[in-house]
């Protein structure tokens, strides 16, 4: 078997100085479609130097870490990319990320899990700068065909949707050539932006990353919900249900609670079609 799940979960943790700075979290946001209108007031705290403040999301490529592909070379692990997809997103915040940092990223496995026709890799990286701690993140990761060899299942929580209406629903353009502008912030998967790789992995053509959705939900969520302020962000977590592609529209809905913003996010041009579900923020 490809995985050796007792091999990767029981591999040392692997740790490495990340840095970041302005420019990294401008071209963050300008990858997620901030900055339209370009002008705006609300717009410019996510691309002007002065102004910048940095969505916690951030933290999912910030000085690239361990990442979603460069996990995949943990010991125990020897997969084919095209069977990877990304099946789940959570980070919670320490405190506030600043526009510019040092830090040491330590990542490691954290679980595989056996879900019968595929088997599903967390992912965890903590950083860590001379103040404290800043994030934790953990990434699940499901890939097509590796599983079956009688391993934990793991969890299977499923969140439905209030059974009212949202209190917020706003639709984001996604941009024709937003993967590619996505992928500079240092996921370099090849199904995003190469169209024989995408046939191979059963897509009639790239498809947008799901962390550029997830970025894309959050920014949202703050700007309609939380006036703006990043600083409100505690943790954000979401199992990526379905796929985008660039030229889509996303449609996002988000029911208000004390403490907490539940959100589903569909695919406006596919009827609807689900893109994020089981999706919570919890802020202040």
């Amino acid at each position: 078997m490809p995985i050796d799940a007792a091999k990767a979960v029981a591999a040392e943790p692997r740790s490495a100085e990340i840095a970041w700075d302005h420019k990294d979290v401008q071209l963050y946001h300008l990858g997620l479609g901030a900055g339209v209108p370009a002008t705006d007031p609300d717009e410019l705290r996510y691309t002007l130097e002065s102004r910048l403040h940095v969505l916690p999301s951030f933290a999912t490529v910030a000085g690239a870490g361990m990442g979603v592909v460069g996990g995949l070379s943990a010991p125990g692990i020897d997969i084919d990319l095209a069977a990877v997809l990304h099946g789940g997103q959570s980070i919670t915040l320490h405190r506030p990320l600043p526009v510019a940092g040092r830090a040491v990223s330590t990542s490691r496995v954290a679980a595989v899990y056996d879900k019968g026709k595929a088997a599903v890799l967390v992912l965890r990286s903590e950083a860590v700068d001379a103040d404290g701690p800043l994030w934790t993140s953990d990434a699940q990761i499901f890939v097509r065909g590796e599983g079956g060899w009688g391993g934990d299942r793991g969890p299977s929580e499923r969140l439905e949707p209030p059974a009212r209406e949202p209190d917020a629903t706003v639709e984001r353009p996604v941009r024709e050539d937003q993967a590619l502008l996505y992928r500079l912030s240092g996921d370099w998967n090849p199904l995003h932006a190469d169209p024989e790789f995408a046939k191979l992995a059963g897509f009639d053509r790239p498809i947008l990353h799901g962390l550029c959705s997830y970025g894309m939900t959050l920014k949202a969520v703050v700007d309609t919900l939380l006036g703006g302020d990043v600083t409100r962000v505690r943790s954000y977590r979401t199992r990526f249900a379905g796929i985008v592609f660039p030229g889509e529209t996303l449609r996002i809905r988000m029911w208000a609670a004390e403490g907490r913003t539940q959100v589903t996010v569909t695919a406006v041009e596919r009827d609807d079609a689900p893109v994020l579900a089981d999706t919570v923020v919890a802020h202040s």
